[in-house]
């Protein structure tokens, strides 16, 4: 499908004004947290903590253990308990599991000034703190700094593009000076000239508090439309700079992070504080308490269901995340991670399928450019080579191509099946 003829982006109701207007309510007084020993797609894990053990608010409890270094903290102060599995995204995982004593002692933690700091200093400070990125992906930030070269922009992305969502919005509207702060480490790290910030034009009052804060110059605050998927980092690339690249952002001089995670790394140089904490929207239309919660990472989301006065998931859909590229999970027993960002309750919808009308939808705003149907048809025809030619692992899982669908074919659940195909024929 040729990239220039396609829209590859649509509006669709983003229902926001259910949360962005509403302070951001504080749940902190959980009796037990759950830490999970888990990030992105891994759960290779080495615990440092053993049952019985005092820990503190920011103890490291364990690392990532398969060649990428990322700690996880214990976010309050207590003593463990036990390690044990429950649920998560990426099945039955481990935790660390403390119980509470409500007091909140703090490690002794240090922070670093990015001006005096240098590039190794501020890329390990970065790895040691655990700093992931934030807007549901988990990927360790330091990875994208380490030994970069040759770029020339950092992309700091605040449009969340998800329907309901509005966690990224209220952490920058709370946290302009550790938002700033961020982006100039990562500027710094990158040896890049310039920082770009990325957000919805319709965000006129928080743009004119943001342009207030700029503290240096190479900060450029950019609009873009309220289009989905423009947070995705490829189709907000297109939309700047009209540039397409093969794997990653950095081979056409460019790095892209999420706001949350640079206001994160900014806290983090302050306190050292590594992310204990997560501002987490809770909405949907099946709860009965639409708001944004600020939680201890390890709080179990049945205690964020509560607090909106849903005590039940019988009869709604659970997503960790946004209802387009979200987790459908079986029971609230999950629990908030570093990288947490949402808990969306729908009413589940009685969808009419019927026959695909060849429409061309689903092609025409794929935003990784693939053909859906066609994917599709494949599949199910069990043409293996067919879905390789197709770059079905390719697919971002976006959900659009369900969305455009007239016919109302669950198209994104075939082309995921198919990207797991293709993903295995390739490590064959």
């Amino acid at each position: 499908m040729s990239l220039i003829f396609a829209n590859m982006r649509k509006h669709i109701e983003g229902h926001k004004y259910l949360t962005d207007h509403i302070d951001v309510l504080e749940l902190r007084a959980v009796k037990t947290v759950y830490i999970p020993l888990a990030n992105g797609n891994s759960t290779n894990f080495d615990v440092l903590v053993k049952e019985g053990e005092q820990v503190k608010v920011g103890t490291n409890v364990g690392v990532r253990n398969d060649g990428l270094v990322v700690p996880v903290f214990s976010s309050v102060s207590g003593v463990v308990k036990e390690i044990t599995k429950i649920s998560h995204p990426l099945g039955m995982v481990d935790h660390v599991v403390i119980e509470n004593d409500l007091k909140y002692e703090q490690e002794d933690l240090q922070g670093i000034d990015y001006k005096t700091a240098s590039v190794e200093e501020l890329v390990q400070f970065t790895m040691n703190k655990g700093i992931v990125g934030c807007g549901g992906a988990g990927f360790p930030t330091y990875v994208k700094y380490r030994g970069a070269k040759d770029i020339d922009k950092v992309i700091i992305n605040a449009v969340e593009c998800e329907p309901y969502i509005t966690a990224d919005y209220k952490e920058v509207q709370a946290n302009l000076n550790y938002l700033m702060n961020g982006v100039l480490a990562m500027k710094k790290m990158a040896n890049a000239n310039e920082v770009v910030i990325a957000i919805k034009r319709n965000k006129k009052e928080l743009v004119k508090k943001m342009q207030a804060a700029i503290t240096d110059p190479s900060i450029k605050i950019v609009e873009v439309p309220d289009q989905y998927p423009m947070g995705w980092e490829r189709s907000l690339i297109r939309y700047l700079y009209k540039k397409e690249y093969d794997n990653l952002p950095s081979e056409i001089g460019l790095i892209v992070n999420n706001s949350t995670t640079a206001i994160q790394l900014g806290q983090a140089m302050d306190n050292g504080m590594p992310i204990v904490e997560k501002i987490v929207t809770v909405s949907g239309d099946a709860i009965n308490i639409a708001q944004n919660l600020k939680v201890l990472v390890g709080t179990q989301v049945k205690e964020l269901l509560e607090a909106s006065d849903n005590t039940s998931v019988e009869d709604v859909l659970l997503i960790n995340g946004g209802p387009m590229m979200g987790n459908t999970m079986k029971d609230a027993d999950y629990v908030i991670s570093p990288y947490s960002n949402a808990v969306t309750v729908l009413k589940p919808k009685d969808l009419k399928t019927i026959a695909c009308l060849r429409c061309g939808a689903c092609s025409d705003y794929c935003p990784a450019g693939l053909q859906p149907v066609r994917i599709m048809e494949a599949r199910k025809a069990l043409d293996f080579d067919t879905l390789v030619k197709l770059r079905a692992d390719k697919c971002i899982e976006c959900g659009l191509c369900s969305y455009v669908c007239p016919s109302k074919i669950d198209v994104m659940q075939e082309v995921i099946i198919a990207k797991r195909i293709v993903t295995n024929l390739k490590k064959k």
